[in-house]
Parts: structure tokens; C-alpha cells; sequence
């Protein structure tokens, strides 16, 4: 038997998960999925391929996926590089007019028409654009208050040119849809005097997911999913559930926007958000087309 050839037992194998995959297939077809792609996932050039190839597969077998992408380390790496100092408050990059324009170059030109390409050559017919394109996420200034523990003041830190979505304008991702093609959007956004804005990812995949009432909200991340107390992963969670975890001082750290944001979905009419470990090859498969996923999925009580 030569090396490109496969045993009985392994083609069986592939055939069975084939067979396994096909309810899934017509249970979601003609569905919305909202895909938050960043950390590892998008910086590894394997990795990136899988999810370029998956997210091919997601349409070709009828599904919608929307792409939504992050790029805090590529904009890190280029303020860096152009010696620009920048500074976080809860996780956000406090953004100056020099910073969110960075930001839009990084995240509206290389990062995104490459995302777009590579699903392109996988067989997808994808395009990237931004939240600015046909006024598709129209944002707000973003803020954040601070309370200081001496005086118990509570003082206004302003973040620069960080939005939060507004108002989402759907149908220029209606009429992709209409043509089969798949929208890799970065998170700028357009503010009310039609200035620049520098939007959270997961934000924007948030809203984007609430505005078209897209079946799954999809999030990538750097870890295994939802972790209990002795690390152990947490498969499924209802929003009462995530409230008390939060209350015990389970969930913390960056997981706690991550959630709120699954939270805000479900809300609103989203069926299922997911967080996903995006280290794992063809996460989005295993997770869509398996009898058990994988990750933490929540949905509503």
C-alpha cells in the first residue's frame, strides 16, 4: 500500500463522520453563523489555513458565516514599530488620532484582505470590508468610569477613539447573502460627525450577530472554553448560570466580556453562542458537525 493510500478501517472512519455530520448539515443550512476570528488561531499560518478551508465548508454546504476579526497584536506590533506609545484601561487600547488610524490600516488593509483571500483560495468567495463601508456599523464614543477608592469619586477616563456600536446597518450583508459571498468585516465603525472609530472585536461580532438574529454567535479564542474552579471545562451554560459563576468568582479576567457579550446576543435573538478554542484544528467543524461539540456553548434558560 503506498503512503497516499488509505486503509479500509480509515476510510470507514471518514465515512462515518461524514454520515455523522449530515443532520447537522441540514439543520443549519440556509442559517446565519457570526464568527469572532483572532488570537492564536489568526496568527498561525496552519491554523489559519483550517479556518480559511472550514469556513469554505460552512458555505458550500449552505450555512452563512459572517467573519468578524480581531488584530490587537498586529496594531501593537506596528505602533511598536512606528514608536508609538499606547496605554489599556480594562482591556482596551486608549486610542488617540494617531493610534486609530493605525489601527485602521492594519486592521481594514493587509490583515483583512488577507483573511479574505485565503478563504478565497480555499474555494469560498469571500470580501473584506470594514464597519465604515455603507455606514455598516455606526458607533458611539466609548466610556469608561473609574472610582476612586480614597475619595469614592467616580471619574470619567476618556478612551479616545474607541466606539461602541450604535446601530448596525444590515443589509449590505443581506445582499452578500443574496450573491454567496462571505463578509470578512474589521472593526471600524463610523461615528456620528463621520470620524474613525476602533471598535472591541468581540463588540462588534456581538452586535452584528444581534442586528441580522444570526442562529450562533461564534467566538475564537486562546482557551479550551469556559473553565470551572478546578479547570475543568464547562460544556454547556444558561445566563443564570453565568451570573452565578460570575457571583462565585469562577469566571474572571477576560472571560467576563467575552460572556457579556454572549449574553447580549442571546438577548436579543441569537440562538446559541459559543467560545471556542481557535488552537484547535477545524474547531468550527468539530463543534457544528458533531453529536457533542465542543467548547462551552450558552443558551438561553
Amino acid at each position: 500500500m503506498s503512503e497516499n493510500q488509505m486503509s479500509v478501517e480509515e476510510q470507514l472512519k471518514k465515512a462515518k463522520i461524514l454520515s455523522e455530520a449530515l443532520p447537522y448539515m441540514h439543520q443549519f443550512a440556509g442559517q446565519t453563523f457570526v464568527i469572532k476570528y483572532g488570537g492564536h488561531a489568526m496568527g498561525d499560518a496552519a491554523l489559519a489555513e483550517d479556518f480559511a478551508r472550514d469556513i469554505a465548508l460552512l458555505k458550500q454546504v449552505g450555512i452563512n458565516p459572517i467573519i468578524v476579526h480581531g488584530g490587537g497584536p498586529q496594531i501593537g506590533a506596528m505602533l511598536e514599530r512606528l514608536k508609538i506609545q499606547s496605554s489599556f484601561v480594562d482591556g482596551l487600547r486608549v486610542t488617540d488620532q494617531a493610534t486609530v488610524e493605525i489601527a485602521e490600516m492594519v486592521l481594514c488593509g493587509t490583515l483583512n484582505k488577507n483573511i479574505a483571500q485565503a478563504i478565497n483560495k480555499a474555494g469560498g468567495m469571500a470580501i473584506g470590508l470594514s464597519g465604515k463601508d455603507g455606514n455598516l456599523i455606526e458607533v458611539q464614543k466609548l466610556t469608561r468610569t473609574k472610582r476612586d477608592p480614597d475619595s469614592n469619586i467616580e471619574r470619567i477616563l476618556d478612551l479616545g477613539f474607541v466606539g461602541e456600536p450604535s446601530r448596525i446597518n444590515p443589509e449590505i450583508l443581506e445582499s452578500f447573502e443574496d450573491i454567496d459571498v462571505i463578509p470578512v468585516i474589521a472593526p471600524i465603525g463610523v461615528g456620528p460627525g463621520g470620524q474613525t472609530f476602533n471598535i472591541n472585536a468581540d463588540t462588534a461580532a456581538g452586535h452584528i450577530a444581534a442586528a441580522i438574529g444570526a442562529s450562533k454567535l461564534i467566538m475564537l479564542t486562546d482557551v479550551e472554553g469556559v473553565l470551572d474552579k478546578q479547570k475543568k471545562l464547562i460544556n454547556r451554560l444558561s445566563p443564570s448560570d453565568v451570573k452565578t459563576l460570575r457571583q462565585d468568582g469562577t469566571i474572571v479576567g477576560g472571560m467576563i466580556p467575552k460572556l457579556e457579550t454572549c449574553l447580549f446576543g442571546l438577548d436579543r435573538g441569537v440562538d446559541a453562542a459559543h467560545i471556542l478554542d481557535g488552537r484547535i484544528p477545524h474547531v468550527l467543524l468539530l463543534e457544528t458537525f458533531t453529536e457533542h461539540g465542543i467548547g462551552t456553548m450558552i443558551q438561553a434558560d
